[in-house]
């Protein structure tokens, strides 16, 4: 990793919180735990047995919690190793340990990955006096000793890989995001700033025909004009600060009555069949807009990564309060499975929910992926 990776990894407070427990801490307890009483009570050359069971026994129950606790752990772990050290030390022993031990390396790996950037150094400063005790109770020269450490911070150094992956892909999970936010946000603005510029028209109209009639109506068309206008000035500033200094896009809005185009402009391998049912003639402006991107997005998908795949269903029902779009192909079932940590399904997910809806995709139930978004039909923002 980059320096800067390694001052950001420091400097991070701790990372995302881990599963409570999970199976594989159980169950990898289960196995070490027997066999560590095994090996110290049928091991010959095991001295000091009482000891070597205890601190045996310290390390493998420790693990289930190294994910949320990896500092509190790894202290217990190698605090006990290294009061046995020393006392084997004291007591002209040179190791009271059991092999079984070895299971310790799994929480400096835990430590780097999940703990906090004080919470590592002192967790890594104790690895660092056991190491030390250990060698002083054990030399066998120079080349053990710089194998020994390796073997004991190289989890730490897989950890510190991992969490920097980790910390990464949400950050671009969390831009994706925000782009479709953005983008959301630009299409409710043209929306909504169409009809708010015919608001501000027809009070200047009203302004001009409204000579003869009371002075009442005069000033209730001043006020009409002065919000309207007050409220598409506001509205361009907000949308304006998320397109980071983007200019407005000026084609007009996509729509349920596009998808005929867009259907057509894939070809015929595969081919796209486009059906719309129910009434589809009342949808909020960014309820359509959400549908023809959703579809975009999946046929898209579709054609890249669906394997042998000639066909394309994608169907629209309109019903009484939302409106529903499956898309659906016949590619090979083992070979058309999508990331399902790929971003174009985190911004589909992002925009369904931001209206108020629901998304869904996965392997169809005989061959091929399906992808379905519930919206309704006027679009709740979020």
């Amino acid at each position: 990793m980059s320096t800067n990776a390694v001052r950001s990894l420091w400097a991070e407070p701790r990372a995302p919180r881990p599963p409570r427990r999970v199976w594989r801490d159980w169950a990898l307890v289960a196995l070490l735990l027997p066999t560590g009483i095994i090996e110290g009570l049928y091991r010959d050359d095991v001295v000091w047995r009482p000891v070597a069971l205890f601190l045996t026994v310290c390390s493998v129950l420790v693990l289930p919690w190294r994910r949320t606790h990896p500092l509190g752990m790894l202290a217990l772990a190698f605090g006990a190793a290294i009061v046995g050290t020393i006392a084997g030390l004291i007591g002209g022993v040179p190791s009271i340990g059991l092999y079984t031990m070895v299971a310790v390396v799994l929480l400096p790996y835990s430590l780097v990955r999940w703990g906090s950037g004080r919470e590592i150094g002192i967790g890594l400063a104790i690895c660092l006096v056991a190491l030390v005790l250990g060698l002083a109770a054990e030399y066998t020269g120079i080349g053990d000793a710089v194998g020994a450490g390796i073997f004991l911070f190289s989890p730490a150094t897989l950890g510190a890989a991992v969490r920097y992956w980790a910390t990464s892909r949400l950050r671009e999970l969390d831009k994706m995001r925000l782009r479709e936010r953005a983008q959301l946000a630009r299409e409710l603005h043209d929306t909504v700033a169409h009809h708010v510029s015919a608001i501000a028209i027809r009070a200047q109209a009203g302004r001009v025909v409204a000579a003869s009639h009371p002075e009442a109506a005069m000033d209730a068309l001043a006020v009409i004009e002065a919000e309207a206008s007050r409220t598409l000035a506001e509205m361009r500033i907000m949308v304006g600060s998320l397109r980071e200094d983007e200019a407005a896009a000026l084609a007009p809005q996509r729509g349920v009555a596009d998808l005929e185009r867009l259907a057509r402009s894939v070809g015929d391998r595969p081919r796209v069949e486009l059906e719309l049912s129910g009434d589809l003639a009342d949808l909020g402006p960014a309820v359509g807009a959400a549908i023809y991107r959703i579809a975009q997005e999946s046929i898209t998908n579709a054609v890249r990564h669906a394997r042998h795949a000639t066909r394309i269903d994608v169907r629209v029902v309109g019903e009484a309060d939302r409106v529903r779009l499956t898309v659906r192909d016949d590619g090979e079932a083992a070979s058309t499975a999508r990331n399902p940590e790929g971003y174009g399904l985190v911004g589909m997910t992002e925009r369904a929910t931001l209206l108020g809806g629901s998304f869904d995709a996965g392997p169809g139930s005989d061959r091929g992926w399906t992808v379905e978004a519930v919206l309704p039909r006027a679009g709740v923002a979020r």
